[in-house]
């Protein structure tokens, strides 16, 4: 029989997660599959660490969790969910129940099939306009500079065969863009759509500036282009500043020098100082990005944990920080 690990990452989703819960369980007790259930608290401020104690006590060894120090992200939170699963194929889903929990059979007939990932992409309906028409934008205009193709609708709900999971727990990287990596992989990869639907409760964690710095990781983790076109916008100005240079001289010739110019000066300075400092800006974050990956540090750090040492298979019973280091 086949062995299901659901790996749901939570943050402040003390609201939702005990009817998430029964949902999963509900949905997972009718599909031919011995699972387990491994959430991530990532740091949350409310009593979802709590609930989650609860749920670990209630359904034993099919239950596990590990409660970071503090907020990590959600990157953190799925790799240290794919960390802890053990199953023979492994599905990625939100706390929320904005991924419907009804579509794992789905996710393992396709999985049956031979199929490493299984993805489960969403459509817009529901979603205000201006934000569905530059989500559409941005999947246009970002395929055409990545070295992995990202699909708009395609996130994090997916299912992932072993052979999938060994390989991203195998890259080591500690700017992780998920969307990319699962890209990257490859192995056989099939797509469905499915409805998509609202939040059961609490708010979402995507504000406007996140959803800005995510896109930005996805521009940037997966290509170096932006540093060819720093390039070639520096190489054009320059031939640009020659070309006036050049004109000004001659028009000094011919008609002898004039005291106008002055704006055009300062919009010049302030144009060609506006792309400089953009540029600084893009080489920074790539530098920014090697001085992270040199430091070497963990993805996360783990506060409490309760359920199955992956490494040895034994049970692993709750124990804080201090218990583990004999404090």
């Amino acid at each position: 029989m086949t062995k299901l690990s659901v790996v749901v990452p939570c943050y402040n989703e003390e609201a939702v997660i005990d009817s998430f819960d029964s949902e999963i369980r509900r949905v997972l007790d009718g599909l031919p599959v011995d699972y387990e259930v491994c959430y991530v608290d990532d740091g949350s401020k409310d009593g979802t660490l709590g609930r989650l104690r609860a749920i670990a006590a209630a359904h034993g060894d099919r239950t596990r969790y590990v409660s970071f120090s503090r907020n990590f992200g959600k990157e953190a939170g799925m790799l240290a969910g794919l960390r802890e699963s053990t199953g023979d194929a492994v599905v990625i889903m939100d706390a929320d129940l904005q991924h419907p929990p009804e579509l794992i059979g789905k996710m393992l007939q396709l999985y049956g099939l031979g199929h490493d990932q299984v993805i489960a992409r969403r459509n817009r309906e529901g979603d205000k306009k201006v934000r569905s028409a530059l989500s559409s934008l941005y999947y246009r205009a970002v395929n055409s500079w990545v070295d992995v193709e990202l699909s708009d609708g395609v996130g994090d709900f997916r299912l992932l065969s072993r052979p999938a999971v060994d390989a991203l727990l195998a890259l080591p990287e500690n700017n992780r863009f998920s969307k990319g990596l699962f890209s990257w992989i490859g192995f056989d990869t099939v797509t469905f759509d499915y409805q998509n639907a609202q939040r059961e409760a609490g708010e979402t964690k995507w504000k406007f500036g996140a959803l800005l710095n995510y896109a930005m990781d996805g521009l940037i983790s997966f290509n170096n282009r932006p540093l060819r076109l720093a390039i070639w916008t520096g190489g054009v100005l320059t031939a640009l500043g020659a070309l006036y240079t050049l004109w000004i001289v001659i028009g000094a010739l011919i008609g002898g020098v004039q005291t106008p110019g002055y704006v055009t000066l300062v919009a010049i300075i302030v144009g060609l100082g506006g792309v400089q400092m953009t540029m600084l800006g893009l080489i920074g974050e790539y530098i920014g990005r090697i001085y992270y990956e040199t430091k070497r540090r963990p993805h996360f750090l783990v506060k409490e944990s309760h359920g199955v040492d992956p490494r040895t298979g034994e049970p692993q019973p709750m124990a804080s920080v201090a218990e583990r280091d004999g404090r």
